[in-house]
């Protein structure tokens, strides 16, 4: 794997952005499309896009997390109705249809407002027959990247590459069988929890997120 300039723990997600857009360099061009995960990956996902000189946009999903443990994802969706479970977590909780519709109804109006928050009228990009990078500021149960990558495939991308500074090794390797490629310069195991990983891991506002997306828009692109 090339070299990269992650210092350990990650000063914070901008830090982790360019790091990864080292491990990057030579995937931009007009057929590309950073993806990112919000709201923890756009930062991460706006310092890749600016390095690449690429088109930056969203790929919208949502964590369905256990009944009472909302922290623990069974599950997640993503826009254009893909829905991924974790199987081995709803057979060990005994967790049923009725419980999951229940969460993924209230997952939705949230998905739905984070569209229109975001977005507003700005219709999703052209997915199909890009490269599209997705970029999350790390992966644990890696429920929303996989729904994401699903999402992605489903409308049409040609090739798709995850990129994430730290995730966990067992989820990776998952995601490894799923996405063409996966770039992740930090596999600790354990991992315990990605915020161990970063200095400042503060969470990402929607003003945050909407300040770069505006800056990203209004870029022009090569």
């Amino acid at each position: 794997m090339p070299k990269h300039s992650l210092d350990v723990p990650i000063p914070d997600r901008v830090a982790a952005g360019r790091a990864l857009s080292e491990l990057l360099a030579g995937q931009g061009g007009p057929q590309t499309l950073v993806l990112a995960l919000p709201r923890g990956g756009v930062p991460v996902a706006f310092e890749v896009a600016l390095a690449l000189d690429c088109p930056l946009d969203l790929m919208l999903v949502r964590k369905l997390g256990v009944p009472g443990h909302s922290e623990l994802a069974m599950g997640a969706i993503a826009s254009g109705g893909v829905r991924v479970l974790n199987e081995d977590i709803l057979r060990s909780l005994g967790i049923g249809e009725v419980a999951i519709d229940a969460v993924e109804r209230r997952e939705t109006e949230e998905l739905a407002r984070r569209e229109r928050v975001y977005r507003g009228e700005r219709p999703m990009p052209e997915v199909k027959g890009k490269r599209v990078i997705l970029v999350d500021d790390g992966i644990a149960t890696g429920a929303t990247m996989r729904a994401a990558v699903q999402a992605v495939r489903k409308l049409g991308a040609a090739h798709v590459t995850v990129a994430v500074p730290v995730g966990a090794q067992e989820t990776l390797a998952v995601l490894r069988h799923e996405a063409d490629e996966v770039i992740c310069p930090l596999v600790p195991e354990p991992l315990w929890a990605i915020g161990r990983w970063y200095r400042d891991f503060s969470q990402t506002s929607d003003e945050e997120v909407i300040d770069l997306l505006r800056r990203a828009w209004e870029r022009p692109i090569a």
